[in-house]
C-alpha cells in the first residue's frame, strides 16, 4: 500500500519526546512522508518547571505562501499545540483550504488536563480552537478539553454511559466528523469514548491506567492513531492500537529516573 505523507503542525521540543518530536519517529517507522511546521520552538517540556519559548507565527505566515507557490500538497494534516490565538486563525484557515481540497484533518485540540486549562489558554484560545476542529475530520481532546469545547461541567468523577456519547454528540455538533475523548472515567472505568461518523457508532474502550506521569503519551496515541488510520484500518480498531501501543510503553518506562523527558522513543520503536 502506497504511505501517506503528512504534515505535522505541532511544537518542536528541544529537550523531551513529546509534540513533533514524539509523532515523527512513529510515523516514520510506520512508513509514512512526514514532515512537520513548528508552532513554537521549545527549550524542554514544561514539565521541569523552567524553559523557554518561541513562537513561531511570524515564521508561519511566510511558510504558507511558499507552500502554495511551490505546489505542495499533503495527504493529511494533524494539528496539536497552537501558540496564540492569532496563529489559531492562520492555521485554521490553511486547515480548512485544505479541507475544501479532500485533505483530512486532524486535531488534538490542546488546552488543558485535570479540568483545568494550561496557562496562557484564554477563553479567545477556546473559541479560536472551536475554529479549528469545525475543519476536523477527527478530533481527539481529552476530557477536560471536551467539557471546555462544549460549555460542560467537568465532573472529576467522570460521567456515565449516557453522558458520554451526549458529550460526542455535542463535540460532533460542532462540526468535527468523528470524535474521540481521552482519559474519560466512565461508570468508575477509564475509557476512551469514540463516535465514527462513517458508521454512525458510539463505542467505550476501557483500559487499566498505570499511575506514572509521561509528557508526550498523548502525541504518541495520536501518532500511532494517525498512522494506522492512514494505513485504511477503521477507527475502533485504530483506537485500541494506539491504547495499547500507550499502555506497553509506559510499562516498559515506568521506572525510569528522568520522566519529565518523556518516552525514549526509539528504543522501542519495534513494538508499534
Amino acid at each position: 500500500m502506497a504511505k501517506k505523507k503528512i504534515l505535522l503542525i505541532n511544537d518542536m521540543c528541544g529537550y523531551g519526546k513529546v509534540a513533533s518530536a514524539a509523532m515523527l519517529p512513529i510515523l516514520s517507522y510506520m512508513g509514512h512522508v512526514t514532515y512537520n511546521l513548528p508552532t513554537a520552538l521549545v527549550s524542554n517540556t514544561l514539565d521541569y518547571g523552567k524553559f523557554n519559548l518561541l513562537d513561531t507565527t511570524d515564521y508561519i505566515m511566510g511558510v504558507f505562501p511558499v507552500w502554495k507557490e511551490l505546489g505542495f500538497h499533503f495527504d493529511a494534516i494533524a494539528t496539536g499545540f497552537i501558540a496564540s490565538e492569532r496563529q489559531a486563525e492562520i492555521v485554521s484557515a490553511y486547515c480548512l483550504e485544505q479541507e475544501q481540497l479532500g485533505t483530512p484533518i486532524f486535531v488534538d485540540p490542546i488546552m488543558g488536563d485535570e479540568g483545568k486549562l494550561y496557562n496562557g489558554v484564554t477563553p479567545a484560545t477556546i473559541q479560536s480552537m472551536k475554529e479549528m476542529i469545525a475543519v476536523a475530520d477527527l478530533i481527539y481532546p481529552n476530557y477536560t478539553e471536551a467539557c471546555y469545547l462544549t460549555g460542560t461541567p467537568y465532573n472529576p468523577q467522570g460521567v456515565t454511559r449516557d453522558e458520554a456519547f451526549h458529550l460526542l454528540d455535542e463535540l460532533h455538533a460542532t462540526g468535527a466528523k468523528s470524535v474521540l475523548i481521552t482519559s474519560i472515567p466512565v461508570d468508575g472505568q477509564h475509557c476512551v469514548a469514540g463516535y465514527n461518523h462513517l458508521t454512525n457508532e458510539h463505542f467505550l474502550l476501557g483500559y487499566t491506567e498505570i499511575p506514572v506521569h509521561f509528557p508526550g503519551t498523548g502525541d504518541i496515541f495520536s501518532a500511532v492513531l494517525i498512522g494506522h488510520l492512514l494505513d485504511g484500518m477503521m477507527l475502533k480498531p485504530s483506537t485500541r492500537k494506539a491504547m495499547d501501543a500507550v499502555y506497553t510503553l509506559i510499562d516498559l518506562n515506568k521506572d525510569n529516573e528522568d520522566k519529565n523527558a518523556g518516552i525514549p522513543l526509539e528504543n522501542y520503536l519495534g513494538i508499534l
